[in-house]
């Protein structure tokens, strides 16, 4: 049976990324989310934490009434086939993964290894880079492209930020 796993930075979790977990929910007993860590920190874009997305990401279960999906991260790695081998081995090293992902290039890296893929279309209108310029200048329109439980989450994080 195929375990299908959505890696991604989720800068911040929104409902894009919880379309493609329900979407995912409709045709499978359970999923793997794989946090993906950059090495950067604390900057425009990635500032928030795999602590910080891990918490934002279950709320977001949690309100849309998906339990059977669990939660991993990665560090970022040096060669493009190392990240590939880290994520499925996070995700349990399932014996038949299929990696969703809306970017060619990621696709690209795991079926070079020979692991499945399958194409995400993105949402139009919701792009991480566009909620975080949202956060930043204060312009509160970004809670109508987040999840309920991950609002409340990010909402309590810049609370803390400021």
């Amino acid at each position: 049976m195929q375990t299908p796993i959505f890696p991604g930075r989720f800068q911040p979790f929104h409902n894009g990324h919880l379309m493609v977990i329900q979407g995912m929910m409709k045709v499978f007993e359970s999923a793997v989310i794989v946090i993906c860590e950059s090495a950067e920190k604390n900057t425009k874009a990635e500032p928030f934490s795999v602590d910080e997305r891990r918490e934002m990401i279950s709320a977001a279960l949690l309100s849309a009434d998906i339990m059977d999906a669990t939660i991993v991260s990665v560090k970022d790695s040096e060669s493009h086939e190392n990240w590939a081998t880290h994520i499925i081995d996070a995700a349990g090293n399932p014996a038949e993964p299929v990696v969703w992902s809306g970017d060619e290039s990621i696709r690209a890296i795991f079926e070079k290894k020979g692991v499945a893929t399958k194409k995400i279309v993105p949402v139009p209108g919701i792009v991480g880079a566009d909620i975080r310029a949202m956060m930043e200048r204060g312009d509160r329109t970004w809670r109508s492209k987040v999840p309920a439980g991950a609002m409340d989450v990010i909402e309590g994080i810049l609370e803390k930020k400021r």
